[in-house]
């Protein structure tokens, strides 16, 4: 059993709660851009004494409307400057967040409120509030709910202006360090949500902490960030409780397809995304070099970006790479640079693997891509590479504060500052996640001699043919996924006689994709799953993936499905991954037709009718 303990940089305050992220970044920097909001094409800066006023009245609002100290309010609400403001004002007000993902379904909502307890609803939208309203009636114990685009925030504040400030300081220092903070239920991949009950702790630990590891990134003069993953997911909402502990500019745009214009304007530092979001970046600007006749350039410029950072890495970059790189990257590569506002240094990458190609590829346009790995339960971050300190290809060390190991199985167990404290009211779960105080995450991984941890996959996904060979699922599905005009796949084979694979094609990119190649862009998804040229990228895309494993290992036959995967037809998860057991249900007949009368299989494609 290998082991790799980091020890804090910070000492714990075990008194703390996370409003004194907010009141310590105030006596600091009171007039410090904190926040940017947009305004049309403009971005008009939030200062931390403003942000501190906003949430101060906020909370008294939620006091004049009776909401009591350890109350739960349920949150449903795209990524945007009031989701960290109500977080704030809910702490202030004594109580805590139940976060909800804005595109759940009326009974992942019934489920969430209830199991909860909560008793109170913030939701954004009409559409949001009739999914609540569909449901309200399974709901006794809501007793409020409150709609953001109705002018709902400002409403509150305004009922809570006779509520004394001492009131507010009494609440906000009611919790401590143990005491819960959140409580943030699982995707649900592999089943029924789960609540974690995060505490106070592991935020204010974990940020003091991680800003220190990560102080290149959060420290650096002017660092700014552009926030556009859900924040009701784990992994933004800490990067935002960290920026505001940090000092770093936030802005948001939920919208992708605004997120070019908007890093154009914001400009930010550093970024924050999940793999899918770096190969969107690479695949449209693929695409787009390829419509204006460059698509020979670009390449031959990815492909030199790449082979210079391996060569940087090594420590040694022959003297006709470098002039080469210097030719390439300023007729091609210096434009996406631009395009993403010119300023970016740094992109931290959680959620799912990257893959060292993209790595390398956004390292040679001057962008680390510091990857890092954790689960809600481990309040995001539990290893991150570090601007100084960093390995394409893994997912880095462990923060201050955490300690890995090893099990002899191979999977990946976590200690520290920032492991949840339990499943809420579900102590046999909770007891199943810990061994002997380590918490077991599910993934399979391995450390190289410097502690650097590398996922390999999912214990539970791991693939066990008939022939008795196992196989990680990711290894496959992640380079074939950087294909331009595939969306998702989904390897198969668990007591095979061969793997296969179910493959969905990308809709954002296949126009452009089909009119680069030659063929008729207007057609469907449908019917691009039957088309020549594409059975043919597809094929070329598995065909390279294959030359990663052993023969044992590689995909012998795969579909092509005339639908995408997606959050809302149930087969992924908000933070766009699979949903494996959900997803082998329901195209369980099709995966049988893959095995029909299969003796010594070749590679071969099909399409899905």
């Amino acid at each position: 059993m290998e082991q790799f303990d980091v020890p804090a940089v910070v000492a714990a305050d075990p008194s703390a709660n996370a409003t004194d992220l907010l009141v310590k970044r105030l006596a600091v920097a009171p007039d410090a851009a904190l926040f940017a909001v947009p305004r049309g094409s403009e971005w008009v800066d939030v200062t931390t004494a403003e942000f501190h006023a906003q949430v101060v009245a906020l909370a008294k609002g939620l006091v004049a409307a009776g909401i009591e100290p350890g109350d739960k309010i349920g949150l449903m609400c795209k990524t945007r400057y009031e989701w960290t403001l109500i977080d704030f004002a809910v702490w202030f007000a004594g109580a805590l967040l139940v976060p909800i993902y804005e595109t759940s379904s009326p009974s992942q909502v019934q489920w969430i409120l209830s199991d909860s307890g909560a008793t109170s609803v913030l939701v954004e939208t009409p559409d949001q509030f009739a999914r609540f309203d569909e449901v309200h009636g399974d709901l006794p114990e809501v007793a409020r709910v409150w709609q953001i685009d109705l002018g709902d925030l400002d409403k509150i504040a305004a009922a809570g202006v006779d509520v004394p400030d001492d009131e507010i300081e009494r609440r906000r220092n009611l919790a401590v360090g143990s005491d819960m903070a959140t409580l943030i239920y699982t995707s649900g991949s592999t089943g029924r949500p789960k609540g974690c009950v995060l505490t106070h702790a592991n935020f204010v630990e974990l940020s003091r902490n991680s800003a220190v590891a990560l102080k290149d990134v959060v420290s650096a003069p002017g660092a700014s960030t552009l926030l556009f993953i859900t924040t009701a997911h784990i992994f933004a909402r800490f990067i935002a409780v960290l920026c505001v502990h940090s000092g770093v500019k936030t802005g948001h745009q939920p919208d992708t397809k605004q997120l070019l214009p908007s890093l154009g304007t914001f400009k930010p530092t550093f970024l924050l995304a999940v793999p899918r979001v770096f190969e969107k970046v690479y695949n449209s600007s693929e695409q787009k070099a390829e419509a204006g006749g460059k698509g020979k350039i670009f390449r031959a410029a990815a492909e030199t970006g790449i082979a210079y950072s391996k060569a940087l890495e090594s420590g040694s970059v022959p003297f006709g790479l470098k002039v080469k790189f210097r030719v390439l990257d300023r007729l091609v590569l210096a434009k996406i640079r631009t395009a993403m506002g010119g300023r970016v240094r740094y992109a931290v990458s959680g959620s799912a693997p990257l893959g060292p190609r993209l790595g390398h590829f956004f390292h040679a346009l001057g962008i680390v891509i510091l990857e890092g790995y954790g689960l809600t339960e481990t309040t995001a971050p539990a290893t991150v590479n570090l601007a100084q300190k960093s390995k394409i290809g893994t997912v880095g060390p462990a923060l201050p504060g955490v300690s890995l190991r090893i099990a002899d199985d191979g999977e990946v167990e976590v200690r520290g500052i920032n492991v949840f404290k339990e499943y809420w009211q579900n102590p046999e779960a909770t007891a199943e996640a810990f061994d002997d105080g380590w918490f077991r995450t599910g993934d399979i991984g391995s450390f190289d001699a410097d502690g650097f941890l590398t996922i390999t996959g999912r214990k539970k996904e791991i693939i066990v043919t008939a022939g008795g060979k196992n196989v990680a699922p990711a290894a496959l599905e992640d380079p074939i996924r950087a294909t331009p005009v595939v969306g998702q796949v989904v390897v198969v084979g668990d007591q095979k006689p061969f793997i296969s694979a179910l493959i969905t094609l990308d809709t954002e990119m296949l126009p452009s994709w089909l009119a680069n190649n030659g063929q008729d862009a207007s057609m469907s998804a449908a019917e691009a799953a039957r088309n020549p040229a594409v059975l043919a990228a597809v094929q070329r895309a598995i065909d390279e993936a294959n030359t990663k494993v052993s023969r044992a290992e590689s995909i012998r036959k795969f579909v092509i499905l005339d639908d995408e995967l997606t959050e809302a037809s149930g087969h992924l998860t908000p933070k766009l991954s699979i949903k494996r057991n959900v997803i082998l249900k329901d195209f369980a007949e099709t995966i049988e037709g893959m095995y029909l009368g299969a003796g010594s299989p070749e590679t071969q494609g099909m399409s899905l009718k």
